[in-house]
């Protein structure tokens, strides 16, 4: 029997590097608009209702966070992450209730939505073990050679983007990514822990301007999008 949803605490990996943005500052600290990228994501995980306490994980020579407004939010907490996601995820875990849930969300996705933060909660009395936002396929998908040509295309139905949050039970989560680590499995995000584990979480629907700044070109898009959401507030 799953815990329910008493409160939720909001967890940001956010130590990695951004390597592929190729700036020379960790991607979470380039500018977007007036704000810094991670401050325009806890902008909006501080501001949910719901969301009793945001756990920030940050690389253990980061120079850049202590200068956010949101550092001094009441509600934030912060901890060292690891090398990997689920080093700092479960970093993160050891700071929250045990009977809480956990929403983790990537510090690059500033665009995320209380709406679908709403929606993804709600969906949790159809999906009592956990469920992730994600986006449904909407490309031709091609697998490739070694060489780069095109082995064969893949069938596109009932292929997903996962995207963040993923909310799970603290405990649960905490558990079985720490199991899966000590397995040497590859966990790509909070989800693939849970599936490794034998549990199969839900897939929400989720708005297609959440999306995650990898590359360059991600922030103009980004910024789009924050301006199109201000508007249609």
């Amino acid at each position: 029997m799953t815990t329910p949803i008493t409160h939720i605490v909001a967890i940001v990996p956010a130590a990695g590097i951004g390597s592929r943005m190729g700036a020379d500052i960790p991607k979470q600290y380039l500018t977007l608009g007036d704000q810094t990228i991670l401050a325009h994501t806890l902008t909006r995980l501080l501001s949910h209702p719901a969301i009793d306490k945001v756990i920030v994980a940050l690389h253990p020579q980061d120079t850049f966070f202590a200068s956010l407004p949101q550092a001094l939010d009441p509600k934030l907490v912060q901890v060292l992450g690891g090398g990997e996601r689920a080093d700092s995820v479960l970093a993160a875990l050891e700071e929250a209730d045990l009977e809480a849930w956990a929403l983790v969300h990537d510090a690059a996705r500033p665009c995320i939505t209380h709406k679908d933060i709403d929606k993804l909660v709600n969906a949790i009395d159809e999906f009592p073990q956990g469920a992730i936002l994600a986006a449904p396929v909407r490309d031709t998908m091609k697998r490739s050679n070694a060489d780069g040509t095109i082995q064969h295309t893949v069938d596109r139905v009932q292929l997903w983007h996962a995207l963040t949050p993923q909310l799970f039970p603290v405990l649960t989560l905490k558990q079985n990514l720490k199991h899966a680590l000590q397995a040497k499995a590859t966990i790509t995000d909070e989800a693939s822990a849970m599936e490794w584990a034998g549990i199969w979480p839900g897939l929400v629907p989720g708005r297609i301007d959440n999306i995650k700044i990898t590359h360059p070109d991600d922030l103009q898009l980004a910024q789009l999008f924050l301006q199109q959401q201000s508007i249609s507030k």
